[in-house]
């Protein structure tokens, strides 16, 4: 492919956008800068459909159509189950949703002192905060240099363009409003992503012939298959078994019962946390899922179009391109300035999110829980804005860093969370899991994924397992660590539980503390 050229009524629609994104910062100024929780959380208050529609803009990014991509080039409709973990947010709005947002906790990090007691709690909170605040920066890192690599294919721009430029635009908003600037803008990146996203994927579905043309030259190719999602290869073998499937429907529909069994619920947090009452926040994650899921389906669609136009691409790195080809190839002049227009929207409410996110764990529960508990709301809201140019400038070094990231991003946020992932449902739905169990499970978790995917395998110890069975494995491996130390020290303050339970309902296993609650009177 050729460099993209760009006429006027093109460059008119960039900065029109351009324009319209910064000026939020402007108009949402003076809300921003009340007080701590409208600069982390909008003050509480807002209705279902614009932290959903948050939800939709936050995780559509610039690397995500190079994953779908990726995944539907090179393993048909089959791949999209990949994507289908996300499924667990529609159990969260139904459940954990709903404890979380009784809670009042402005982070996840806050939860778990709220969730738990005494030192264990204090080590807990310490650790969660610094982890969220590195990964904020990890991600932020990954999505610019995916949008660096996009313009550099379509323009011959330099990387440091992509990197730097355009999310510290971004962050003039970001540190001008808070979380009035992220959702308000969020609000209008979805709806030019999602207008963007439908217009080039049917232009790239009719330049393919159209839906029928796209199914019988799939035939033609002996590559029907690809139209079946159920087209696994096996029970344990091939790319695509059936045991994989199942693991993403464990991960799926049982996630949803925990907080955190997805780094994606920290997102979805500061969404619930800043919808004005529980049911709206059920509404808005639902509802964000939802459009993941539509987007998805639209994405596999023209994606089929782009392989039955170019069949046989053997480099995964060439066709993760593919959604962008399609546009950058076959809209005309006009409407390819609004696709790239999309691409900003896409990749800038991604930005925000994480900048005022991580800004949020900094300020919240490490500056204001252990350096100045007593600090004014005025300078909360500066440590905010200073927090956020530190973790921008944090994801320039990051993304620098970063070239075969797909790896370490599977690693950082599958992998690594494999160990956790049941943790993270017990302390929702079990009472008697305590503080030192769950600090021992990422203890064991962090060194027990670096042995399985990569030290093990090196030495010939164990083979290169796939991912599904590094997910069993660690998850295993790590129960039988902390669940021997959750019952070898003392339950949390029973004190501490009923104060937990009465504030926040939780479903589950919580039989002792319900008595305790209703003898104190308090149900």
């Amino acid at each position: 492919m050729g460099q993209v050229q760009l006429v006027l009524i093109d460059w008119i629609w960039i900065g029109i956008y351009i324009a319209g994104m910064v000026g939020v910062g402007a108009l949402f100024y003076r809300l921003g800068k009340r007080s701590e929780s409208d600069f982390f959380l909008a003050g509480r208050g807002l209705p279902w459909w614009l932290p959903a529609s948050s939800v939709y803009a936050t995780h559509t990014s610039t690397d995500t159509p190079m994953w779908i991509s990726g995944l539907v080039y090179g393993g048909g409709l089959r791949g999209l189950w990949y994507s289908f973990f996300c499924g667990w947010c529609a159990v969260s709005a139904f459940i954990s949703t709903k404890i979380f947002r009784r809670s009042l906790a402005y982070t996840q990090a806050e939860w778990q002192s709220l969730r738990f007691g005494g030192l264990g709690s204090e080590l807990l909170r310490g650790w969660f905060a610094g982890w969220s605040v590195f990964m904020n920066m990890f991600i932020l890192g990954w999505v610019s240099i995916a949008f660096a690599k996009v313009l550099q294919y379509s323009f011959g721009w330099p990387i440091w363009i992509g990197l730097t430029v355009f999310s510290s635009l971004c962050a003039i908003y970001v540190i001008s409003a808070g979380y009035w600037g992220v959702v308000m803008a969020d609000f209008q990146q979805g709806i030019v992503a999602f207008f963007g996203i439908v217009i080039a994927s049917v232009w790239g579905i009719m330049a393919a012939g159209g839906p029928r043309t796209i199914v019988e030259k799939l035939n033609a190719m002996d590559k029907g298959w690809m139209l079946n999602p159920f087209a696994f290869t096996g029970w344990f073998t091939g790319p695509f078994p059936l045991a994989w499937f199942i693991t993403m429907l464990v991960i799926a529909l049982l996630g949803g019962l925990g907080m955190c069994t997805a780094f994606d619920w920290l997102v979805e947090a500061q969404r619930i946390q800043s919808a004005k009452t529980v049911r709206d926040a059920s509404y808005s994650i639902w509802a964000g899922t939802a459009l993941v899921l539509v987007r998805n389906a639209i994405w596999a669609v023209a994606i089929l179009g782009f392989f039955v136009i170019n069949p046989g691409i053997t480099e995964r790195a060439t066709y993760e391109m593919a959604w962008y080809r399609m546009g950058f190839e076959y809209l005309p002049a006009g409407l390819l300035g609004f696709f790239l227009a999309c691409i900003f929207a896409i990749y800038l409410s991604t930005v925000s999110t994480h900048l005022n996110l991580g800004s949020s764990y900094a300020t919240r529960d490490i500056y204001h829980h252990y350096i100045n508990p007593h600090a004014s709301q005025k300078k909360l809201v500066w440590v905010g804005r200073i927090t956020t140019i530190i973790i921008l400038v944090g994801s320039f070094i990051m993304g620098s860093m970063m070239k075969e990231i797909t790896k370490w991003l599977i690693f950082a946020l599958w992998t690594m969370m494999a160990g956790v992932w049941l943790p993270n449902i017990l302390q929702v739905v079990w009472w008697r899991f305590n503080a030192w169990g769950y600090l021992f499970s990422w203890i064991a978790n962090l060194g027990l994924s670096w042995l399985i995917v990569w030290v093990l395998p090196v030495f010939g110890v164990i083979p290169v397992l796939p991912d599904y069975l590094q997910f069993w494995l660690l998850m295993g491996l790590c129960a039988v660590i902390y669940l021997p130390i959750t019952f070898l020290t003392k339950p949390e303050d029973m004190n501490h539980l009923v104060k937990y339970y009465v504030m926040a309902r939780p479903i589950g296993f919580w039989g002792p503390v319900h008595r305790e609650a209703e003898r104190r009177g308090l149900l």
